[in-house]
């Protein structure tokens, strides 16, 4: 007799647990959307509901703009960190749940809701680059120097790294050109080598002696870095401004299907991103 009330008690608290977990599911779901919500993406209803509650709890301190860039990720992988979730930087299902838990009387104000809702833009687009894309090699060579007059609408100039609006404009070019089709995450890699060399003493100081040194971009060989450079460009490049570094501090990259070169393979490879293998 106790044994059948032991089952039976066990069987009852799965299934309070169980119907629990479900309402916390379906609650979410009323939240979230059913699709991971990682780094990269932009305009999206999702973006801008993590980027509130984060705020809510204290976690992020910037625009809820809805674009999932560095200062987000950072913001939720300190949550993660805080709340015993896998520290990923991927909203995924459970990390959805404790977002939703801990932030059960938050309320969107009219300033976090998506552009869409409000009535002041138009639907959401794409968070990540699309369309064909340049080669992509950054080998090394010479100094060199050019104009770009390419505007870049919300681009201002990062004056701790002593950037001007026209270093801005031109590596949103190189970006565009070395990397239009890759993933957002290896756009922004790309413009990290950039900044990377400038920084380094094997390099020239500047972005324009860095990026038209001879032989050291094919986007320039190919005259691609003068075609105008898309939005995700132009976020790739501040994203790398403002100190994000997907490459892991590397100097090169390469395009392991188009490049020529003995001497890039041997260099010491960090991590592919896209279809860049990225190397120091």
């Amino acid at each position: 007799m106790n044994k059948r009330l032991v089952v039976i008690t066990v069987c009852m608290v799965l299934v309070l647990f169980a119907g629990l977990e479900l309402k916390h599911r379906m609650n979410t779901e009323r939240t979230f959307s059913d699709k991971e919500i990682r780094y990269g993406a932009s305009s999206t209803a999702d973006v801008y509901e993590l980027q509130g509650r984060l705020k809510y709890l204290g976690f992020y301190n910037g625009n809820v703009d809805g674009d999932f860039g560095y200062q987000t990720l950072k913001s939720l992988k300190w949550f993660q960190s805080e709340f015993g979730l896998t520290v990923d930087g991927i909203v995924g299902d459970k990390t959805k749940v404790k977002l939703w838990e801990a932030t059960k009387d938050w309320k969107a104000k009219a300033s976090d809701l998506p552009p869409w809702v409000t009535g002041s833009a138009n639907a959401p687009q794409a968070g990540s680059a699309s369309g064909g894309g340049g080669g992509g090699a950054a080998t090394g060579g010479g100094g060199g120097s050019s104009t770009v007059t390419t505007e870049s609408a919300g681009m201002t100039p990062n004056t701790k790294l002593g950037l001007s609006q026209q270093d801005i404009n031109l590596m949103a070019n190189a970006v565009n050109g070395e990397a239009r089709g890759e993933p957002f995450i290896g756009q922004v890699a790309v413009a990290a080598v950039i900044l990377n060399r400038v920084k380094s003493p094997s390099f020239p100081n500047t972005v324009s002696g860095v990026i038209f040194q001879p032989g050291a971009f094919t986007a320039v060989a190919d005259g691609q870095i003068w075609l105008t450079p898309n939005e995700s460009s132009k976020k790739a490049v501040m994203e790398a401004v403002n100190g994000s570094d997907p490459s892991g501090g590397c100097i090169y990259y390469f395009n392991p299907e188009t490049a020529t070169s003995a001497w890039i393979w041997s260099r010491p490879q960090v991590k592919q991103i896209g279809k860049h293998i990225f190397c120091k």
